[in-house]
């Protein structure tokens, strides 16, 4: 499944485990190998919940585990509703940042989900990050990097052509950088008109991918931060496709497509 080309291994665990605890992060990295294997950015394992409708646990391609991922959620989503796990249009996800409500529509035969998608955190310990106050803002390999929590941390940067950007050489840097102590995804921002063009390096898949939820949101939440842009609703392009985020009082909101890309069995190796 994908949701704008951030593709992911959705497994259902909802009525039994399938794949074992002490497998799923090896597994995980077993199974996204592009060329070598199915190929994703990361594996979701879609479980019951005590808390909400369904829960989501989401494994990066490297074997580590994400707290959350937008566009993930959206893919999780799609999958509950169609297997009758939950109900639209409104359904709760229990993810390890906290129990997420999404609400759920068909839209000229495509699925779309909104994702309340929370606060965003500004504060240093809330993201986290090491530096004082409200708001991070530090100079990295030259950029001007600002930072904020959307379910997961992230970098973002504003700069002037985004396709300029060798998002592959220059990220990991930030994306290390001593004053994320548990890293950060970086996001590098265009502004055009009321507009973001945002292409994110992902935490955990080490590398750029086609889209990014939580990075769209955190991107945007930024903007607004700055006064950059002071719309209650922005277009974000990625170079996967479109993603609407929008802001309600303080609670910022995720909306995008999710699709079936195809089903099928793996077998043990």
């Amino acid at each position: 499944m994908h949701g704008n080309g951030n593709d992911f291994i959705l497994v259902d665990e909802f009525h039994s485990e399938v794949i074992p605890e002490e497998r799923k992060s090896s597994w995980a990295q077993k199974v996204c190998r592009r060329r070598f294997s199915v190929g994703a950015d990361g594996v979701i394992f879609l479980l019951p919940s005590e808390t909400a409708d369904v829960r989501m646990r989401l494994f990066n391609s490297d074997g580590s585990e994400a707290e959350m991922c937008g566009n993930g959620i959206r893919c999780l989503a799609k999958y509950a509703v169609e297997k009758g796990y939950a109900s639209p249009p409104e359904i709760s996800v229990e993810t390890l940042a906290g129990v997420m409500k999404i609400r759920c529509r068909e839209r000229n035969g495509r699925f779309f989900a909104k994702v309340r998608m929370g606060v965003p955190k500004f504060r240093c310990e809330e993201i986290p990050a090491i530096c004082e106050g409200d708001f991070y803002e530090q100079n990295i390999s030259g950029f001007r990097v600002h930072a904020v929590n959307t379910g997961v941390p992230h970098a973002v940067i504003f700069v002037e052509d985004v396709e300029s950007i060798d998002v592959e050489r220059v990220a990991p840097e930030i994306r290390h950088h001593p004053s994320f102590p548990k890293g950060a995804n970086v996001n590098f921002v265009e502004i055009r008109g009321d507009s973001l063009v945002v292409r994110t390096f992902e935490r955990g898949v080490e590398a750029e991918t086609l889209s990014c939820g939580t990075g769209a949101t955190a991107s945007a939440a930024v903007a607004r931060r700055l006064k950059l842009i002071e719309n209650d609703e922005i277009t974000v392009f990625t170079r996967g496709g479109e993603l609407i985020i929008s802001f309600e009082g303080d609670e910022a909101y995720m909306e995008g497509p999710a699709e079936t890309a195809f089903k099928g069995e793996i077998e043990e190796w």
